[in-house]
């Protein structure tokens, strides 16, 4: 049997592009998934097969014989109530790198985050920083990738920025708005990931795309190219948060945590690195301006409903 590649989550947001690009390439695909019995848009190309950290041996099984393991696996925010928190997060990727290592897969690509901080106060940041030591001390060859904010069909922060702007007459931000971020389109990230994993020397990457915008610049930008331009207005951080809070209650979701707030604001979604992505997000926005925001992406319905595809949920 030749080698293989794995990915976790091939069948979700960036591992469906990771996948895509593999399988262009003429390289066999798996995928170890929670959400195995999802819509697999690649019919029998991807094997499917639990990602049950609770079974280490059972993942070392799925691995033996990979050449590349890509690793998207992570939690957006604490929800004890949907059953995952960062803590459990950061437990479970120790037991797929262990199981990795065990396996003898050559190498592992590892999506991080900019500006992680063991030392930070925000579980998002400081759990992806003990991480990156995790892999970086396991011996395993490896490429970590820190991107900031994702862009694409299966987008949720742009989609849901336009979505706001479609429907109310203001858009609040938090404070004002200027701190900067710079948003990579998910198969820009794929075709690094792809890249990286035909190589062997241990790199950490900026994956960041080529335009940066302050908050605020952003939301004014996306307003603009769909045809919703809309007052933004300065609001303290507890404020927006609540008004956030409100929107995700009444459609069912975390819309917004005060995490990511403090994150933003404290200027962890830019860097000081040259851009790894080309594709621009206002052209972007301008080729999907017609279809952008007419509906609500919630977190937590992918999460809860393992058997749709992304492009189901986003147009339900």
């Amino acid at each position: 049997m030749g080698k293989f590649h794995v990915i976790t989550g091939a069948f979700g947001y960036s591992g469906r592009y990771i996948a895509a690009r593999l399988l262009a390439a003429g390289v066999e695909v798996r995928t170890v998934t929670n959400s195995y019995e999802r819509h697999n848009p690649f019919g029998g190309q991807v094997a499917a097969s639990p990602l049950c950290f609770d079974q280490p041996d059972r993942l070392v099984e799925a691995l033996e014989g990979a050449e590349v393991l890509y690793n998207t696996y992570w939690v957006r925010f604490n929800h004890r109530g949907a059953g995952f928190t960062h803590h459990a997060a950061v437990d479970n990727t120790r037991v797929l790198f262990e199981a990795a290592r065990r396996a003898g897969v050559e190498r592992v690509v590892h999506v991080s985050i900019t500006n992680p901080d063991e030392d930070s106060e925000l579980e998002y940041f400081n759990g992806k920083a003990r991480l990156e030591r995790a892999l970086a001390e396991s011996g395993l060859s490896h490429a970590i990738l820190r991107p900031t904010v994702l862009f694409g069909r299966e987008d949720i922060l742009v989609n849901n920025i336009a979505w706001v702007l479609r429907r109310l007459p203001l858009f609040g931000v938090f404070g004002d708005g200027s701190y900067r971020l710079q948003p990579i389109h998910v198969d820009d990230l794929a075709q690094i990931a792809v890249r990286e994993g035909s190589r062997r020397d241990n790199v950490v990457i900026d994956a960041i795309g080529p335009e940066t915008f302050t908050y605020r610049g952003l939301v004014e930008t996306i307003g603009s190219i769909i045809g919703r331009p809309r007052p933004v207005v300065a609001l303290p951080p507890w404020l927006a948060y609540w008004v956030g809070w409100l929107v995700g209650k009444l459609k069912g979701d975390v819309t917004i945590t005060r995490e990511e707030i403090r994150g933003l604001m404290q200027g962890r979604l830019h860097v000081e690195s040259p851009p790894a992505g080309h594709t621009r997000l206002t052209d972007w926005v301008r080729e999907h301006r017609d279809r952008l925001g007419l509906h609500y992406a919630s977190e937590l319905v992918r999460r809860r409903d393992r058997r749709r595809s992304y492009d189901e949920l986003s147009s339900s």
